[in-house]
């Protein structure tokens, strides 16, 4: 049977579409999102984290090294994810609702299943890396839940309350910082004129130099970063301890719960109103698409420009230097989502369409797929090539895990109906394991 037979809802045109086709959309931008995402992870991969939003510290200053954090920049930061998060919110409208429907209470199993994804969440962050966001999104869902069965408009308008937070959130914590900064010069000074430091004084110095290796690192910072990742597994383990905690108070108090939390609920509504299940038109997909991009485009284009003619300075990239992509983010990733619908409805590419599909049908088997991948090839327990090869190279690797898991994924889910972390995180859910094998046919 060809994969165009396989997966009718994406060789089907226009019009309304049955349930079981349904979920073949929602799994086909799922996919999409989870690849969409690693082409942005494997900086955080490949190199330190100041890397990722600064590219003249690390991953070579030649004109196709920088060309390639331009156009990733434009076109994927923080839009795959923002999909990805929709999904998410998606999600627990399409599950709650299933159950709801047959006559059952499904707050019981939620919170049981997304404390279990809190759980796979902080294995991966503390034991494979650092960059996780499922363990984020499992909290940030929990609270998601609540809005449910709320209508799309209220969704909406809730949404677009949460979403500036972030913003305000970040202003605040670059005045913290330039206020830590000042504190600190004082104290330095103190130590240059020979005085004693009390307690407070000593302590306020080990603080910034985390926070320091953190958000705005010296060239010292850096190469000790370098050092640690080429090196053995557990001096990584060690590095990375710290890191992971202070991420997860920043990010899921700040970034998380409003952008997140934000975006999820525009997942919901979405949902509802049938976006994600291909029942709306060609024209509203297309007029998705075109307003997504051209409102889009402009402002990821711009950041992009604006944060280079401010050299990546980390505090302005965190302030005025956040605000375009901030909000062009999501405008594009609504285009994205726009292209990717239409794809589906026409019926082209069909068969591309359903390896896709079956990317997203395992997402968190492929997730950590990357990290389990990249990791080894990158730190110092496998390849060792942290902090040595080009973004343009790293492209490569990228191509390499998406085409593998592009036909992996699909190879897996004709033999087995889950995949391997997917049947896991049932099983514990339901604290029973789940029949694996599809049935012969």
């Amino acid at each position: 049977m060809s994969e165009s037979a396989k997966s009718p809802a994406l060789a089907r045109p226009a019009g309304p579409v049955g349930g079981r086709e349904r979920f073949v959309s929602l799994d086909l931008l799922r996919g999409v999102a989870i690849l969409g995402i690693l082409v942005m992870n494997i900086y955080a991969f490949a190199m330190p984290f100041v890397a990722y939003m600064n590219p003249l510290r690390m991953g070579g200053t030649e004109s196709w090294n920088i060309g390639t954090w331009i156009f990733t920049h434009i076109l994927f930061d923080q839009k795959f994810i923002s999909i990805f998060a929709m999904m998410f919110g998606a999600g627990i409208v399409l599950m709650s609702g299933r159950a709801e429907s047959g006559g059952n209470k499904p707050a019981g199993f939620y919170y049981r299943r997304q404390l279990w994804l809190v759980v796979i969440g902080a294995i991966h962050a503390y034991l494979i890396w650092y960059g996780d966001v499922l363990f984020m999104y499992a909290l940030i869902g929990m609270l998601a839940y609540l809005f449910r069965k709320r209508t799309p408009r209220t969704l909406i308008i809730v949404a677009c309350c949460l979403l500036p937070f972030t913003l305000l959130f970040n202003y605040g914590n670059v005045y913290q910082t330039n206020k830590m900064m000042g504190m600190v010069a004082d104290v330095e000074t103190l130590v240059e004129q020979g005085e004693d430091l009390d307690d407070e004084q000593r302590q306020l110095l080990e603080d910034w130099v985390d926070m320091r290796a953190f958000m705005m690192p010296t060239d010292e910072d850096v190469a000790h970063d370098v050092e640690v990742h080429r090196g053995d597994y557990a001096g990584i383990l060690e590095y990375r301890a710290p890191i992971v905690a202070m991420m997860h108070l920043f990010f899921v108090f700040g970034y998380g719960l409003f952008r997140v939390g934000g975006l999820m609920l525009l997942g919901m509504a979405m949902m509802k109103l049938g976006v994600f299940t291909a029942q709306r038109s060609i024209g509203f997909y297309k007029r998705l698409m075109l307003s997504g991009y051209l409102l889009g485009l402009p402002l990821t284009v711009f950041s992009a420009i604006d944060l280079h003619a401010h050299d990546f300075d980390p505090l302005y990239a965190m302030s005025n230097g956040s605000l375009a992509n901030y909000f062009g983010s999501i405008l594009v990733a609504l285009g994205h989502i726009g292209l990717v619908m239409l794809i589906a409805k026409s019926g082209i590419l069909a068969g591309l369409m359903s390896r896709f599909a079956a990317v997203g049908r395992m997402a968190l088997t492929n997730y950590l797929m990357h990290s389990v991948v990249l990791t080894t090839v990158f730190y110092g327990y496998g390849l060792g090539l942290y902090g040595s090869v080009p973004r343009l190279w790293q492209m490569a690797f990228v191509a390499a895990v998406i085409g593998f898991q592009l036909w992996f994924s699909a190879w897996w889910l004709e033999r087995y109906r889950f995949g391997p972390v997917e049947w896991l995180w049932r099983t514990v859910t339901y604290w029973r394991p789940q029949p694996m094998r599809q049935p012969i046919r």
